[in-house]
């Protein structure tokens, strides 16, 4: 009997494994839905999640675009400088930086559905073909490009293209009753970081640079041997508004101010060693007193160059407390054309503050509105509003500077808002001025030819009454004339509209000429030039505080007292 039980067990056993494998076969096809397997990581959870839905959603689902949509909601959990860029948008932010794309080679708006050629680049395809400033372009390639399939992107993507293929462009010329065609041969076009560089005296040039790109460096040696043709012996580096770019460009710029071996900044992260930048003594202008200019818009590689001035006392920061970014992104490619930028160090000054303010994963939206919040407490009216929320560190000679948010500037130049009224706010957000300013330029561009530089055409446009036939435009599109409040704000209406008629006429380096005349920060950097003391000074005993620098403006409202 025994005998007889041990030779059916195989075969009892067998059984067992095959009623298992069917019992586990069937739990798997129908529970396997909802329940993944627990020993999974994170990741192949994302890639099982994704294979579920495409085997088994209701409907069909594209999952190259679900992925598409997924990536930069994963990125945002990180930081909020860590970002998806798709293939579509990867080239326009890389050109921005590299200085150069290939193109038509003209700077265009978009008024009622229709693309206007505000300015044409010099000796570029579209001036060579014939093209005009004032042109509107209402074709491409034969086809109409009208109404509402008129936008940026769509325009960039019709006229940007490999170099030397051909475009055929129909435009409608003021003046002239029959649309003209133009074949341009696009071509590749330098797009300058440095946009203005002239002497604002006798002796003190200025250099304004809006990103820092793969040229900025060779383009400030240019720009500094365009002055020392000129004769300046004192620097004004105008960084407001300049968003940043690649750390190598900074590096560079600071390097030709800095004596030998002095840190410029260095980067630091989990995965990524310490590495220091120090400057080797090769600099052209180790000691022309400088000033460097800053506000909230200055981000990231404008806030090294500053931190490395200030911390090394090589010079004097004049402005507004900048953004505060300091975190270093690595940019990876994808196959088809798309790329992440991921957060991978952070940013050090000399004296070891980080610059980056501070921020919530997760919550990108109380980061962005951090302008906003400066704005309400008061920070761009009033240095002791600004907020610190890092330690206190010291430059070289012992300054006191402070960490956890930007560059805190020696000297604080608030936000002038004299004789601003809610007329003049509405007619700037609103885009008014901007419409008017482009159409009396459209209008009146062949008059307005004759006057070839900044001081002739302000001077021409200064008299006639343009204050009071804007208020009839802008009342003629929406806005209520409010006679007391344009009384009021005249003055800067005028130099509002004045600067727009500038720039539409002639260029960028004019229209910063302008605009400069009347800028509280650049005049008090021609304060301290002229006094000599852009050069900081040891305080006078470290235990006492250091004291707090702003600049007043007089009763004339033309000079300053720092």
């Amino acid at each position: 009997m025994s005998q007889n039980k041990n030779r059916f067990l195989p075969l009892l056993l067998a059984l067992c494994v095959v009623i298992g494998i069917v019992i586990g076969t069937f739990y798997t096809n129908h529970f396997s839905g909802n329940r993944l397997n627990i020993i999974n990581s994170g990741s192949n959870r994302l890639n099982n999640l994704l294979h579920i839905i495409d085997d088994q959603y209701v409907d069909s689902v594209n999952i190259d675009k679900l992925v598409e949509k997924a990536i930069p909601q994963i990125l945002s959990e990180l930081d909020p400088h860590s970002a998806y860029i798709s293939a579509e948008d990867a080239q326009k932010a890389n050109d921005d930086l590299k200085g150069s794309f290939s193109g038509v080679g003209i700077e265009f708006t978009i008024r009622k559905d229709t693309l206007h050629v505000q300015n044409v680049v010099k000796s570029g395809p579209a001036e060579t073909a014939g093209i005009l400033a004032g042109d509107k372009i209402v074709s491409i390639d034969g086809k109409p490009f009208v109404g509402k399939t008129v936008t940026n992107e769509e325009a960039m993507h019709r006229l940007k293209g490999p170099k030397g293929t051909k475009v055929k462009i129909g435009v409608e010329r003021y003046g002239e009753h029959n649309q003209k065609e133009f074949i341009v041969t696009r071509d590749n076009i330098t797009t300058k970081s440095i946009t203005a560089v002239y002497m604002l005296d006798d002796s003190i040039g200025y250099i304004r640079i809006k990103n820092f790109g793969e040229r900025t460096y060779a383009e400030m040696l240019a720009a500094l041997f365009e002055l020392s043709s000129e004769g300046f012996s004192h620097l004004v580096i105008d960084l407001r508004d300049n968003a940043g770019g690649y750390l190598q460009s900074a590096t560079q710029m600071a390097n030709e101010f800095l004596p030998k071996d002095r840190l410029i900044t260095y980067t630091q992260g989990r995965k990524s060693p310490r590495t220091n930048y120090r400057s080797d003594g090769r600099g052209s202008y180790q000691n022309i007193p400088l000033t460097v200019l800053i506000n909230e818009g200055s981000a990231s590689a404008s806030e090294i160059f500053a931190g490395a001035i200030q911390d090394n006392d090589r010079g004097t920061i004049i402005g507004r407390r900048s953004f505060g970014k300091g975190l270093v992104q690595q940019q990876i490619g994808f196959s088809d054309g798309s790329l992440i930028r991921l957060t991978i160090a952070r940013y050090y000054t000399p004296s070891g503050r980080c610059i980056q303010k501070p921020y919530t994963p997760g919550d990108e939206n109380e980061y962005q509105l951090d302008m906003v919040s400066r704005y309400q407490h008061g920070e761009f009216f009033s240095r002791d509003s600004i907020k610190h929320t890092g330690p206190a560190y010291h430059t070289l000679l012992g300054r006191t500077v402070y960490g956890g948010g930007g560059i805190t500037p020696d000297i604080f130049i608030p936000e002038d808002t004299t004789n601003v009224t809610s007329y003049y706010k509405e007619a700037a957000m609103s885009g008014l001025i901007l419409q008017y300013a482009y159409n009396y330029t459209d209008e009146n561009r062949q008059k307005l030819k004759s006057y070839n530089t900044m001081p002739k055409l302000v001077k021409h446009i200064g008299s006639l009454n343009l204050v009071e036939d804007f208020a009839s435009f802008a009342e003629n599109n929406g806005l209520k004339r409010r006679n007391l409040m344009i009384m009021r704000s005249h003055d800067l209406l005028e130099k509002y509209i004045f600067s727009r008629i500038v720039y539409n006429m002639l260029d960028e380096q004019a229209w910063n000429e302008y605009v400069n005349l009347f800028d509280d920060t650049i005049r008090a950097a021609i304060e301290v030039l002229r006094s000599n003391s852009a050069f900081p000074k040891k305080p006078e005993t470290k235990s006492k505080k250091q004291k707090k620098v702003a600049c007043t403006r007089t009763n004339s409202g033309n000079t300053f007292t720092c």
